[in-house]
């Protein structure tokens, strides 16, 4: 029996799940605009373990979702990871954040193009088959009318950066999934179990988030 902590908070949606042998016992989770993750992420833990009737000491690993994404949502959710991991001493699973988000959804044909927000007309995307395989690496792009010109299949699109895609991507191959906005812990649960069973973990003391780009301080120009 494997109990699995799901952790993600790589978008707004501070989301954090129990599941049992790849099945989710109890997920909690809540999306602002203001970026609740600082406050609410513990005590989400704190009441998942509580709702499921376990205690850390029965936690066989913690998942957390890798990136790409916000950078302060995945500093935050990684080092919550890492603090619980070091100090219960169980393995760290690191699952692909555009990943979670491609698995929310089921389709027979086509293909599975999650989207992340980035700024302005910019995302990070993967391309997935249908059966949730990825045929095109995460990358950083800047949406136009020449975008997946390339695919001749239907192509699916999902997460909160799709949503500003539909007056650019507007031909019969593109259907948008407006009900699927941000990854969950939910979906983490059958994808850390995997990994799990496979003994896929990551370095607790060297592990970082995937960022994908440098995340940069402005600072004002001095007079």
């Amino acid at each position: 029996m494997a109990y699995i902590l799901n952790i993600e908070t790589a978008t707004k949606n501070c989301s954090v799940s129990i599941a049992k042998d790849g099945e989710t016992v109890i997920c909690k989770e809540i999306a602002e605009q203001g970026y609740s993750h600082a406050e609410k992420l513990h005590v989400f833990i704190s009441e998942v373990l509580k709702e499921a009737k376990i205690d850390f000491s029965d936690l066989t690993a913690i998942a957390v979702s890798q990136g790409p994404g916000s950078y302060t949502g995945l500093r935050i959710g990684v080092s919550a990871a890492k603090g619980l991991c070091y100090a219960i001493n169980i393995p760290l699973i690191a699952v692909d954040t555009l990943e979670i988000l491609a698995s929310a959804i089921s389709v027979e044909n086509g293909v599975i193009i999650p989207m992340i927000d980035a700024r302005r007309m910019e995302v990070y995307s993967a391309i997935f088959s249908s059966d949730k395989s990825k045929i095109r690496d995460t990358k950083a792009e800047i949406i136009d009318e020449e975008s997946f010109s390339e695919i001749t299949e239907t192509i699916h699109f999902v997460g909160d950066g799709a949503l500003k895609c539909q007056e650019i991507l507007s031909s019969d191959k593109f259907v948008y999934h407006p009900e699927i906005i941000f990854p969950s812990a939910k979906q983490m649960s059958a994808l850390s179990f995997e990994k799990h069973k496979k003994n896929d973990t990551v370095d607790v003391a060297y592990f970082e988030p995937f960022y994908l780009k440098d995340f940069l301080v402005l600072t004002k120009k001095q007079s």
